[in-house]
């Protein structure tokens, strides 16, 4: 802001200067030239006067040569003078023969000849007056006798008129150092404020804390500036606070009672008929949905409440560990979960991001995907200069890095209508035809975490029908010398292998306690 204060001062004052010195400028140069001009004719007449007495008095051969050498020694120039038929009658310099005869054809002799006075000047590009000579009839009563003509070097006037030139030139630069001092100062005073302001702006939306701004320096309107921001942050803190809080603590209140209304209905199943069991159960799945909502809600509020610094996750170690998981429940569901795509390197993500990304990503695939068919997970790697996504609007808070990953999970289940998927990251939505068990908080949650990790997730149809959830996430440029292994092996030697697109990772189980926690519906 500082420079384009100062250069707006600069190219005022400039503007401003060129405006006056300038016009300036040409007014003294022709001041100049009509000077000397006058100065030339009053001595072209004077001699003129001199020798139509002396050709009258026929003593032009003794007095006119005597007097056009003084004249010219005077003057520093050249001085002719002719009679009526352009006889020469003095010069102050030689001339020879063929010059001598041809004076009568000289423009300024031929029409002083003629009774008419002329005066031939030439200027530079500046004004400067580069050549002079005037020309004038030497008459006696109403008879023209002769002609006068006199050359004026013009070095002085051009040499004065350059200077004065200079001077100009010089005192604008003077002017305008004097008004870069000044601007400069009253530059930095009027910006002082608003780059305070920039600065708790920016801490601000990245989620710091709001800082007052001091409201005694700079304008009247930056000081009204400060004060309306300073109750705008102050405002939207105690929003923001009390939205966590109220998120928070109403998560943490509900979870002990939905703990005990579980353990109570299940108490309840040796002791209610048979007819009333189907009731039961329905209450159970309901109390579960409502417990994974709740931890959702916890987790959105961790999230907000902390501005944890990214750090560098390895996607395919991940990728590989989330893949081990989460294969024996897929196996029980008759689903194929299947890893795919080369090394895709590291990313820049929230410490544990990846994870919850992955097993929400993967929860609702599950959730929606038939028997017999495959949920595959596709990390890709794309160098700088390849777009992605430019239907959207990238976020505001995400860095420029040397390269994107995106990591594709595709189910092969109904999908999404284009309606559908602008909606599904709202929370608690869910589609109309959604299996049972949802929250709608999954990819909310999927969303978020994307985001303060520095990229975005967008929702696309898979090529074998179904969808195709893609998350973009900054990559960490290589280490010089580096390798990466391929067909997704992590950095520390884990690996899925894959059998005709099919997952055939080591058995594992998911703890009970995490499946409850991660695994929200989409629908």
């Amino acid at each position: 802001m500082t420079r384009r204060l100062l250069l707006s001062y600069l190219t005022l004052a400039a503007l401003v200067l060129l405006c006056l010195e300038i016009p300036l400028g040409f007014v003294y140069s022709r001041g100049e030239r009509e000077r000397v001009i006058n100065a030339a004719t009053d001595e072209a007449e004077s001699v003129s006067a001199f020798a139509s007495l002396s050709i009258s008095a026929g003593r032009a051969a003794q007095d006119l040569p005597e007097r056009a050498a003084h004249c010219a020694e005077r003057i520093g120039g050249k001085v002719l003078i002719v009679d009526g038929s352009g006889t020469l009658l003095a010069s102050s310099h030689p001339l020879d023969p063929k010059e001598e005869s041809g004076l009568a054809s000289w423009p300024g002799i031929a029409a002083a000849l003629r009774g008419t006075a002329t005066a031939d000047v030439r200027t530079s590009t500046i004004g400067g007056v580069q050549y002079l000579a005037v020309a004038t009839p030497v008459r006696h009563g109403v008879e023209k006798q002769g002609a006068v003509r006199i050359t004026v070097p013009t070095r002085m006037v051009s040499e004065r008129v350059h200077h004065v030139w200079l001077l100009l030139a010089l005192g604008g630069l003077a002017a305008l150092t004097a008004v870069a001092a000044l601007g400069f100062v009253i530059a930095r005073w009027t910006g002082r404020p608003i780059r305070e302001l920039e600065y708790a702006t920016h801490e601000l939306a990245m989620g710091g804390t709001a800082v007052p701004v001091a409201i005694t320096n700079g304008p009247p309107e930056v000081r009204s500036l400060a004060a309306t921001f300073n109750r705008t942050a102050a405002r939207l803190e105690h929003l923001l606070a009390s939205q966590r809080a109220f998120a928070g603590e109403a998560s943490h209140q509900l979870k002990t009672p939905l703990a005990a209304l579980r353990l109570r209905l299940e108490n309840l199943e040796n002791d209610i008929a048979l007819h009333a069991r189907g009731s039961l159960t329905a209450a159970l799945t309901e109390t579960d949905r409502l417990a994974r909502m709740v931890e959702g809600l916890l987790a959105m509020a961790r999230l907000d409440e902390s501005a944890v610094e990214r750090e560098r996750v390895d996607l395919g170690r991940v990728c590989a560990e989330r893949h081990r998981a989460w294969t024996p429940l897929f196996e029980q569901h008759g689903v194929w979960l299947a890893l795919a795509g080369d090394y895709a390197g590291e990313v820049l993500a929230l410490p544990g991001a990846v994870e919850q990304i992955l097993d929400n990503l993967l929860s609702n695939a599950l959730r929606v995907a038939p028997p017999g068919s495959t949920v595959s997970v596709d990390p890709r790697h794309h160098p700088p200069h390849e777009r992605r996504f430019p239907h959207r609007h990238p976020h505001p808070h995400r860095p420029a890095g040397p390269g994107r990953v995106e990591l594709h999970v595709m189910d092969e289940g109904p999908g999404m209508t284009e309606e559908q998927r602008r909606r599904a990251f709202d929370r608690f939505w869910r589609a109309p035809d959604a299996p049972k068990g949802g929250t709608g908080l999954g990819l909310a949650l999927v969303q978020r975490l994307a985001h303060a990790s520095g990229g975005e997730v967008v929702l696309r149809p898979a090529p074998r029908g179904g969808l195709d959830a893609v998350v973009r996430l900054p990559a960490v440029p290589a280490r010089p010398g580096g390798t990466g292994n391929t067909g997704g092996t992590g950095s520390n030697g884990g690996s899925a292998d894959t059998v005709g697109g099919v997952g055939t990772g080591t058995p594992g189980r998911i703890p009970a306690r995490r499946l409850q926690s991660t695994t929200p519906g989409r629908r």
